[in-house]
């Protein structure tokens, strides 16, 4: 098991509204690692979505949908401020294009 996620893909945590949290600031463990990824720089095309796979064991698809909820999560933002508030930066940019 890596990350809340194991071999299978299979997310482990707990049911909504309960269980192991992970971290005194209440993210879990997935969490964590969702904002670790988005932490780095990548290479290249591809690099990232193949390490959302074989890292977190999620599709990019269920992967951006987890770090979209994140960004409104004030858990997330005490966590790691400076991506979060990138992110939201990025996200608040792209939506005023529309």
């Amino acid at each position: 098991m890596l990350d809340g996620v194991n071999e299978t893909g299979d997310d482990e945590a707990a049911p909504e509204g309960g269980g192991d949290r992970g971290s005194a600031q209440g993210l879990t463990d997935r969490d964590r690692a969702v904002l670790s990824v988005e932490r780095r720089s990548w290479p290249g095309p591809g690099a990232k979505e193949r390490a959302i796979r074989e890292q977190l064991g999620l599709s990019p698809t269920r992967y951006y949908q987890l770090l979209n909820a994140l960004l409104d999560d004030p858990r997330a933002l005490a966590h790691d401020p400076v991506t979060v508030n990138r992110l939201r930066r990025v996200r608040e940019e792209r939506r005023a294009r529309r």
